[in-house]
């Protein structure tokens, strides 16, 4: 069977973190301030906080909750208004769930092997981690299809479970000869969309990296931003008058991306101005655009966190908006793979 009818999908983007603590530099300009960036436009705007891929891996359920509303006050915090978009954390909507056991039955066993992530968090222990751990790029799919989601801003290590989702949406469409689903297109766009550690260019900055020097996190202050930039690992040379001239140099050119992102500039704008010039000098101006860009959304983030209530009100208020986008279309896909209707 083949789709004989062209449907028109509603612009809608989706997007989601997962709410595991400690949100970095990195999830901001690769993720947080492009969220808000998107607001406003042709395109509803959904985001999560993908709770149900955080319990993959065991969860003290106290810190979990915690979590959850101290990603929720970054999300708001940087610019993320759920009056314009809609905000939610994933397990309140069940519709998720559903999906994702439905997609189980459309996505094969050799896909998720596959996947990097999984072999790069299962190791070589792949019997004893938990089914969920395997199965996970179903419910990431069925996350962006419940909404037919029709662009997900991703980084480029997302980029694979992504195309996963493709599939899954594709080899629906065909075995049962319908457009129920988009082929979702992704959204790669800025400078750094993949923020690298301050101590070796070749790594993502990450909040699992065992040097706090690594990472600026959302929640460090002034003064702690400003010492991490000037200790910062760098190279000896000059900066060049483009970014051709970072190539061979992953440090230099890590902090002239995120300087870049930060002053909404692109990396040669930056080193015009720079040209020349060594780290002395620029490391300065780097840690000073850092604390005004960061320091307000700390401060924001405390005032958020500040009301636990107000977030779960907040939330709670995201969710029914989530529910009544995703009921219908996984009641439609329910009724499609022949499931009898269990609403009216």
């Amino acid at each position: 069977m083949t789709p004989t009818t062209k449907v028109r999908f509603t612009p809608r983007i989706f997007s989601g973190i997962q709410p595991s603590g400690g949100l970095t530099l990195g999830n901001y300009l690769g993720a947080l301030k492009r969220f808000a960036a998107l607001q406003g436009g042709e395109a509803e705007t959904i985001y999560c906080l993908v709770d149900l891929h955080a319990i993959t891996v065991w969860q003290d359920p106290e810190t979990l909750r915690r979590n959850i509303r101290e990603a929720a006050a970054a999300f708001m915090a940087a610019g993320v208004d759920p009056r314009q978009s809609i905000l939610f954390n994933q397990s309140q909507v069940s519709a998720h769930a559903e999906m994702a056991w439905l997609f189980n039955t459309v996505a094969r066993v050799g896909w998720m092997y596959r996947m990097t992530q999984f072999k790069d968090k299962a190791g070589k222990n792949t019997e004893n981690v938990s089914l969920g751990l395997l199965a996970y790029p179903a419910l990431m799919a069925a996350d962006i299809l419940t909404y037919q989601a029709t662009a997900v801003p991703v980084g480029e290590d997302q980029k694979q479970h992504l195309e996963l989702t493709r599939d899954i949406a594709a080899k629906f469409n065909h075995d049962y000869g319908v457009e129920q689903f988009p082929l979702t297109e992704p959204l790669i766009e800025g400078v750094a969309t993949r923020v690298m550690s301050l101590r070796d260019g070749s790594r993502k900055m990450s909040k699992s990296d065992p040097s706090d020097a690594s990472r600026i996190n959302l929640t460090d202050s002034a003064d702690a931003i400003a010492q991490k930039i000037r200790k910062a690992r760098t190279d000896a040379e000059p900066l060049p008058g483009n970014i051709d001239g970072l190539k061979d140099r992953p440090e230099a050119r890590n902090l002239v991306n995120i300087y870049a992102a930060l002053a909404d500039e692109t990396p040669d704008q930056v080193l015009v101005r720079f040209q020349g010039q060594g780290f002395g000098a620029f490391k300065p101006a780097l840690a000073e655009l850092a604390v005004t860009s960061l320091e307000p959304i700390t401060r924001r983030m405390n005032d958020y966190l500040a009301d636990p209530a107000e977030i779960d009100r907040i939330l709670g208020a995201g969710a029914v908006r989530a529910d009544e986008i995703a009921t219908p279309i996984l009641e439609r896909t329910k009724e499609i793979m022949g499931l009898l209707r269990t609403r009216p």
